[in-house]
């Protein structure tokens, strides 16, 4: 007859604690907001490689009404909020990874990221909150709405642009991420909020004024939409 093995009572404290981490670990929840005008494939391939580098099973896309730093006429959406929720509708079906979240479009005036993520950490209690931004929104990020108060819902995660870099930020920036940055990630997993992340660069160097200049001038955006996107906008006559 075989007899188990009998664990010492150290190593079966040390497996049960283990355990207990492990089932009280919080979920990751992706976030990204844009105009989406139109959403494409920047958008999606660098959240796909965010979510796949802090092991997110879910990223929601969220299209805001009027972002209040984008108040020239070449910033204001060219698309209705609903052309922009429909093209980021589909961006979704395509995509498990992606749920699309209208309350910035319901709520209607500003958008101000400070008060979606009030309402996404009250919606989702038990989930850790990764809002992803690109580097020009970095360099911007301390004339945001609150944003101290941001940082206390959530990570920020930077994803890199081509054309932006560390030397591009202000003392004020600097300062930041000097108190919030952080290269570990499976720390930035154990905590709640607070710090600053760098995603492993990846470089889409497309962006929405670039397609729509392409589109106006009936130029091919074959390889920066998927090809549903790209029929949605023939079928709607937009950008043109």
């Amino acid at each position: 007859m075989r007899v188990a093995p009998i664990l010492s009572s150290s190593h079966s404290r040390a497996t049960t604690f283990k355990a207990s981490i492990n089932k009280s670990k919080k979920r990751g929840l992706g976030i990204l907001g844009g105009s989406f005008d139109p959403i494409h494939l920047g958008h999606t391939q660098s959240a796909q490689a965010v979510a796949k580098e802090l092991a997110l099973s879910e990223v929601l896309l969220i299209p805001a009404y009027i972002s209040p730093l984008k108040t020239t006429p070449d910033l204001v959406p060219h698309a209705s909020a609903k052309q922009r929720a429909e093209m980021v509708e589909m961006a979704c079906q395509s995509n498990e990874l992606f749920s699309c979240d209208t309350q910035e479009l319901s709520r209607a005036g500003h958008s101000y990221t400070v008060d979606t993520l009030k309402a996404l950490k009250e919606s989702h209690p038990n989930h850790i909150l990764y809002f992803i931004i690109g580097m020009d929104s970095l360099i911007t990020f301390t004339q945001w709405q609150d944003y101290q108060q941001i940082l206390t819902l959530c990570h920020l995660v930077v994803n890199t642009r081509p054309e932006h870099d560390l030397s591009q930020l202000d003392n004020h920036t600097k300062k930041l991420l000097s108190q919030h940055q952080i290269n570990d990630k499976e720390v930035l997993s154990t905590l709640d909020s607070g710090k600053i992340f760098f995603a492993d660069p990846v470089y889409y160097d497309i962006s929405s004024t670039q397609i729509r200049q392409r589109i106006a001038q009936q130029q091919s955006c074959e390889k920066l939409l998927t090809p549903i996107i790209t029929d949605y906008i023939k079928k709607n006559n937009l950008y043109r």
